[in-house]
């Protein structure tokens, strides 16, 4: 007992070296210290604004160092009860480090999950656009049941979600939606998403209850935030088109031309968002998209380019199936990425995600690095 646990303790030294370098701890805690003695002068909040940005970056920065603080005091703990359980001979000290020993492993894997998180945007909210496929009703369905499961996941995690632009379908389901959903790391797990999701059941639609394959597209991008993404939008490369907002069976959702479209001239991107009766609402929502697609766009050119320097011949997947849903004859989850597959089909359309997305991180993290 006292030899195993003792390499396990060598090694979850050796993880928590590992994960302090990756996320830079030493000069992250320099800059917590520098930001906490800012904070803690008399005139700190005479620009209420910047003082805002402060606080954010210092809870930013003691949300990636305290987890791996407290992991290194309990590696401390779990040292000392090794020690005097080495010394006395103390049977139940070891079973008290065998249960601390326990937990902290639970830590670290959670530990070494945050530190995948490294990418410019990963820590920042998370804007999703569903669109369903081809198929009407029957994709517009599943649409709708994707919102629901992403939806389920975000409150499992105690994020909020805001709805940016909602298009309900004719019959069932949507034609498209748009969520911004905030919280830490929320893109981070959600970049894992983006592509095309495959459903297999038999239709609630059709008499002859027939089975019906159905698809639908995610589309994830980063929240930015003004000045954050290097890319500047002038007022001059935009043209921004009001029109009368609609729903289903093309009712109109009121009088007034609030539904507000915009076009980024330069690159060809449009957004629109009708879900606010206010004008001025959609604009600033219509922008926040706008913003974040172009921030996405720039960063793609860029892989692009490096890619391209390099030699490298990828495919650029960002519309390829990646996960398949089936109902109909048997039931499963199965990401195509990772070759992950969960039975549990009723768990994970109400939000059990977890297990899909880390996978596909982990795995991808492996490649990259």
């Amino acid at each position: 007992m006292s030899s195993e646990l003792k390499e396990m303790y060598q090694q979850f030294r050796e993880r928590l070296n590992e994960m302090r370098g990756s996320l830079d701890a030493a000069n992250k805690q320099q800059e917590i210290e520098k930001l906490t003695k800012e904070s803690s002068q008399p005139e700190f909040w005479n620009n209420s604004e910047q003082a805002q940005k402060t606080i954010q970056k210092l809870k930013a920065l003691r949300d990636d160092v305290e987890p791996l603080e407290n992991v290194r005091r309990k590696l401390d703990d779990l040292e000392v009860t090794m020690t005097l359980a080495e010394d006395e001979g103390d049977k139940e000290l070891w079973v008290d480090a065998e249960q601390v020993a326990a937990e902290l492993a639970a830590e670290m894997d959670k530990l070494e999950l945050a530190v995948l998180f490294r990418g410019r945007y990963d820590a920042n909210n998370a804007i999703i656009a569903i669109h369903p496929g081809a198929g009407g009703t029957e994709s517009q369905d599943w649409a709708n049941m994707l919102l629901r499961m992403y939806t389920r996941w975000a409150e499992r995690r105690n994020y909020q979600v805001e709805v940016l632009d909602l298009l309900p379908g004719d019959e069932a389901g949507i034609k498209s939606a748009t969520l911004l959903i905030k919280g830490r790391n929320a893109y981070g797990f959600l970049k894992a998403e983006r592509g095309v999701h495959r459903l297999v059941r038999i239709s609630p639609f059709d008499a002859a209850s027939r089975r019906h394959t159905s698809f639908a597209s995610l589309d994830v991008l980063p929240e930015v935030e003004e000045g954050d993404s290097g890319i500047e939008i002038s007022p001059d490369d935009l043209k921004i088109d009001t029109y009368r907002a609609s729903g289903a069976g093309g009712q109109h959702v009121n009088t007034t031309d609030s539904a507000v479209r915009i076009t980024h001239i330069p690159t060809g991107t449009v957004v629109q968002c009708q879900n606010e009766r206010s004008q001025h609402s959609n604009r600033d929502r219509a922008m926040k998209i706008l913003k974040a697609r172009l921030a996405d766009l720039y960063q793609r050119q860029q892989a692009e380019e490096l890619s391209n320097l390099r030699g490298e011949q990828k495919e650029i997947a960002w519309g390829s199936q990646i996960r398949s849903y089936v109902f109909q004859p048997y039931t499963m989850v199965k990401d195509h990425r990772t070759g992950v597959e969960v039975g549990n089909i009723n768990a994970v359309m109400d939000g059990d995600l977890d297990e899909l997305i880390e996978s596909y991180l982990r795995q991808t993290a492996g490649e990259n690095g």
